[in-house]
């Protein structure tokens, strides 16, 4: 009888064997299809849109990655950018992408060009994080710092939604399904043909002459309301200032007297701040308070710093 189960059972176990094998095989389409990179760590995708957080976008398209990727993690640098703001959403992924190792698909969707001829693009830099997103300047100052390895247009079908494509959810249809098959190891090689030239954007930067620096305020930091500024803060050393000086300035050409100062709680809670933040700009805050909200100030706007002992008025 035991001999009976044994002809029985092997049979079976070799079968079994011969799947799980064939099971690890890759179609010739999704080569390396695995959501492992070559480490064997687990994929990361980085999502970042304008979509914010009152409707299903978001979840529409993570629910499309995840139907892809299903073991890649999808990480969020913010859905709340600013409607239709391609430089605020350049600004943030410059500075999240270097905290991401080699490997990494961001997928960001500020897309005001949706449905026209703006071109839908994967972006490998020379650190080796790909970029997912529209051809409209988003990438270019990640690839002024990281430099450009290639890139490709999305044409290729396979790698979009399996479903007829919106002119205005390129999102779901296009970035997401793309950034998705990046994460399972799909050859970007395949995705379409290279790029030969990005589009650029030519953001504002600060003037220092003998008079000071003239600059903009490009920015809140929400939700405390600090303004942030394109004055960085090697160019704002270089004017002569230390910590604890009083600094009378112009906001959109209107004078107002700031400490210099490290940290909000180095004033009084309630008083105003002129100090340099963590992404190493000239900002300005109230300590525990909301500095656009009580002087009703919103980028854009306009910053002047004079030379230490250099009066405004000779300007």
């Amino acid at each position: 009888m035991l001999s009976r189960i044994r002809l029985f059972v092997l049979p079976l176990l070799a079968l079994a064997l011969m799947g799980a094998a064939c099971s690890k095989t890759p179609s010739p389409k999704d080569a390396a299809s695995s959501s492992l990179s070559p480490s064997g760590a687990r994929s990361t995708i980085v999502f970042m849109t304008d979509f914010g957080t009152a409707n299903d976008a978001v979840a529409i398209c993570k629910a499309v990655m995840v139907g892809i990727a299903p073991a890649a993690r999808i990480m969020d640098i913010t859905h709340q950018v600013t409607p239709y703001s391609i430089e605020e959403a350049a600004r943030f992924l410059e500075s999240v992408s270097p905290y991401y190792p080699a490997g990494t698909v961001f997928v960001a969707v500020v897309d005001p060009g949706v449905g026209t001829s703006r071109k839908a693009i994967i972006v490998k830099s020379k650190k080796g994080q790909f970029f997912v997103l529209p051809d409209n300047g988003l990438i270019t100052p990640v690839m002024d710092r990281d430099g450009l390895d290639s890139a490709r247009e999305i044409t290729n079908p396979n790698w979009m939604i399996q479903s007829a494509i919106s002119s205005t959810f390129h999102g779901r249809d296009i970035f997401s399904p793309a950034g998705a098959h990046l994460a399972a190891g799909w050859d970007f090689n395949l995705v379409g043909p290279e790029v030969p030239q990005l589009v650029r954007l030519t953001p504002k930067t600060s003037a220092t002459t003998d008079k000071g620096i003239t600059g903009d305020i490009i920015a809140l930091d929400d939700p405390f309301g600090s303004l942030v500024t394109d004055i960085s803060g090697d160019e704002f050393k270089n004017l002569g200032y230390n910590l604890g000086d009083k600094l009378r300035i112009e906001i959109n050409k209107k004078s107002v007297t700031l400490p210099y100062v490290k940290t909000f709680m180095d004033v009084p809670v309630g008083d105003s701040l002129l100090f340099i933040d963590s992404r190493a700009r000239v900002s300005i805050a109230v300590n525990q308070g909301n500095y656009s909200k009580k002087f009703n100030l919103e980028p854009p706007g306009t910053i002047f710093i004079p030379r230490k002992g250099a009066p405004l008025k000779e300007r």
